[in-house]
């Protein structure tokens, strides 16, 4: 089964920009959307964007649309999510995943990283 590690996660000052990644642990990766959530602290996990498998249409939250892009390299067999214009309420773990299709129902994701922590303040 996959595996992921996110990583580029830390502390930026409001305004900021941060770019995380998604590394897959093997090949297979072009098979599958994968989607970006985060958990602020008390609140519950949320989509952030996905990016589908074979026509890599992309999809965003809202809160994020025109700050944060997705993309993907399946050759490296990594996912990106390049968050810009970074607010204190972006704050929160977070985690990539895999399904089989872009999917609002989390419970549709079968791979999930650990989570790598972002923190926006000044």
């Amino acid at each position: 089964q996959l595996q992921f590690v996110e990583s580029g996660g830390g502390l930026v000052q409001p305004g900021g920009s941060l770019r995380l990644s998604c590394a897959a642990s093997e090949l297979g990766l072009d098979y599958y959307a994968i989607g970006w959530f985060r958990q602020a602290p008390g609140a519950e996990r949320e989509g952030v964007s996905c990016i589908g498998s074979s026509d890599g249409e992309t999809y965003y939250a809202d809160s994020v649309k025109g700050r944060f892009t997705i993309s993907r390299d399946n050759a490296k067999k990594t996912v990106y999510l390049q968050m810009n214009s970074l607010k204190p309420e972006d704050t929160a773990v977070y985690y990539c995943a895999a399904a089989t299709r872009c999917s609002g129902y989390q419970n549709e994701y079968m791979y999930w990283g650990q989570g790598t922590q972002v923190t926006v303040s000044s």
